[in-house]
């Protein structure tokens, strides 16, 4: 498939260039721009028309959500994904009313961002490459921006939310962690850590290793898939 334009709208320097080096890490993307304000923002909509921008809520100047109803309004072929540390509900509400693809919140974690990007590109090559759609083919477009359902539906004592956090640290440790390690990290006791990890190996969301510790002794590394 072609290139996907992407457009960072984000004031911390720093933050966008993880987010340009996280967004080139991933098959056909490429940053085609940076706006660290929102007059650059405006003005780089203008003349790049991307096919998606990583849009922050907070920069000098502008609600981001502001920029977001702009973008619906003047350029209807292009998506958004915000990418920010607002929490608070209504905002989450509104992108979600603004027809956001997807809200992430910082910091980011790449097998987050990564996920979030290799779902859209499925959308994407899906929606150009159709020129009638049956419903089988709109469930399918609409599922492939959506988490699978079975991520929805964990079983008795797996907290979706701690479930996604543990998934998140593990996948910043390169050389794999182990349960002790996790549930120092995140503050759960070694059983609890060990019950997620379990079950992430048996959805194929996590790998686990037999290693040898430093003093010989065997133990379970888990890795992100």
């Amino acid at each position: 498939m072609s290139e996907i334009k992407v457009l960072i709208v984000e004031d911390d320097t720093r933050i966008a260039e993880i987010n340009r080096r996280f967004t080139e890490k991933i098959s056909n993307f490429i940053v085609c721009g940076i706006a660290t304000n929102s007059e650059e923002a405006y003005e780089l909509l203008e003349i790049l028309h991307p096919d998606l921008v990583l849009l922050d809520v907070y920069f000098p100047g502008e609600d981001g959500m502001d920029l977001l109803w702009y973008i619906r309004r003047h350029y209807r072929n292009t998506d958004v994904i915000m990418i920010t540390a607002a929490k608070e509900a209504a905002k989450v509400q509104d992108a979600i009313r603004g027809g956001a693809i997807d809200y992430i919140i910082k910091p980011i974690i790449f097998p987050r961002f990564k996920d979030t990007l290799e779902k859209y590109k499925v959308y994407k090559q899906q929606l150009d490459n159709t020129i009638m759609f049956e419903q089988q083919d709109v469930d399918d477009l609409f599922r492939s921006i959506r988490k699978d359902d079975q991520q929805q539906l964990t079983p008795k004592g797996i907290d979706p939310l701690t479930l996604t956090k543990v998934l998140d640290e593990v996948g910043s440790y390169d050389k794999g962690i182990t349960a002790e390690e996790l549930g120092q990290d995140i503050g759960v006791s070694r059983t609890t850590a060990r019950r997620y990890l379990e079950y992430l190996v048996s959805v194929d969301k996590v790998r686990a290793d037999l290693t040898y510790g430093t003093v010989g002794r065997p133990e379970r590394r888990y890795f992100t898939i």
